[in-house]
């Protein structure tokens, strides 16, 4: 294959990245793909599917921290979140990723993102 063959890739801009693991460690019972699939309404509510504030959505097989899942990263953050199932979800989506204020009493790790955040 030629590289006049391969296509460039395109995403649509996004302001964060929020990585959800659905690894079988991390959930039982797929709670986790579940909740993944349940993001495309929620952020579309939220208005976090489209514009300005709109947020990427990846799921990913394994982070390796695998207590107190659901876990999800948001990026460029650096923000870590454990047990963010059902209001803590929703308080995810809507305190951080649409209103920008990390929700401190589910976070569990702070990456080096955290500099960047106004």
């Amino acid at each position: 294959m030629s590289a006049d063959e391969i296509v460039k890739p395109k995403i649509a801009s996004y302001k964060r990245h929020l990585l959800v693991c659905t690894g079988p460690r991390c959930t039982q019972d797929g709670e986790a793909q579940a909740l993944f699939d349940s993001l495309g309404e929620k952020f579309k509510a939220a208005g976090l599917h489209e514009g300005e504030l709109r947020v990427k959505r990846s799921r990913v097989s394994c982070f390796a921290a695998c207590k107190g899942g659901p876990v999800m990263c948001v990026q460029p953050d650096g923000t870590w979140y454990f047990n963010a199932r059902g209001e803590n979800l929703d308080r995810i989506i809507t305190e951080h990723l649409r209103d920008g204020q990390p929700v401190a009493d589910l976070v569990f790790h702070q990456g080096p993102g955290a500099q960047a955040q106004p």
